[in-house]
């Protein structure tokens, strides 16, 4: 099947949810609550999929807006009163569910309506017994990219907030200088993790992935761009930069890009 959903466990109770190797959802499963992060593309009814993993009360969070990450909500509308996401993505997700044709056809064929979105902030803290997500924000990618920090298990989920191809040429994206003051605050919590789990995994990322990317950023603030080449994507064509991370450490992939604007460079 094309769109097949993979899954996979990756610790106990802590679940890949893979779409076509589309984009990749999480479900973390507490003593008294299960918490599914992001729910791709909606190509299949990930509530159920989600029940035969468990039966505990569900929670949803969106790390951000875009629809590869939200789509699947609507199979969650029995199960769930509102996805929760940032109040700075709220608007860009309901755009999304109101303008994409195919959503409309999907709650059809489903029977599933879409859920209404409450908000999150960066200091909540999810509670699902012996288990707890903290809370961060993350603008850049997005206006109100989240990241989660499983503490028990020193796992951060980063949505596509950190990952090995990040976007920041799509409108909305922060200027460069700002995603690296973004990505300075929030530089201690690479002592609070071991592990990455992003929002297009197929497995962890050692939590240096974090440093790798920031030091990307940081040249291209400095202007390190004199070799970066095209890329071209759906919305036309910008730059990549290409930046480093060390040999000794595990990484699911070796391809390490900054896809960016000129413009968003600083001046």
């Amino acid at each position: 099947m094309e769109h097949e959903l993979f899954i996979k466990e990756v610790r106990s109770g802590i679940y890949l949810l893979d779409e076509g190797h589309e984009a990749t959802g999480y479900l973390v499963v507490g003593e008294e609550k299960a918490c599914v992060i992001d729910t791709m593309n909606g190509w299949n009814d990930l509530c159920a999929a989600v029940r035969r993993l468990t039966d505990k009360p569900l929670v949803l969070v969106n790390t951000h807006g875009h629809p590869d990450h939200i789509l699947g909500n609507i199979y969650f509308d029995k199960e769930i009163d509102h996805a929760l996401i940032s109040p700075r993505d709220r608007a860009l997700a309901e755009s999304f569910f109101e303008t994409i044709p195919e959503v409309k056809e999907m709650c059809r064929k489903s029977g599933h309506n879409v859920p209404p979105f409450g908000d999150i902030r960066e200091g909540d803290v999810i509670d699902l017994g012996g288990r707890t997500l903290e809370v961060f924000e993350l603008a850049g990618h997005t206006d109100g990219e989240l990241l989660l920090l499983l503490r028990e298990d020193r796992i951060l989920f980063t949505g596509d907030g950190i990952n090995h191809h990040l976007w920041l040429q799509l409108d909305g994206c922060l200027p460069m200088n700002e995603v690296l003051a973004e990505l300075d605050r929030l530089m201690f919590l690479e002592e609070m993790a071991d592990v990455i789990l992003h929002g297009h995994a197929r497995d962890f990322d050692d939590i240096s992935l974090m440093g790798c990317l920031r030091n990307g950023i940081a040249e291209l603030c400095e202007g390190r761009n004199e070799n970066d080449e095209p890329y071209n994507w759906f919305g036309g064509t910008d730059l990549q930069h290409h930046f480093r991370c060390p040999e000794d450490k595990h990484y699911q992939q070796d391809d390490h890009v900054i896809c960016y604007r000129k413009e968003n460079l600083p001046k």
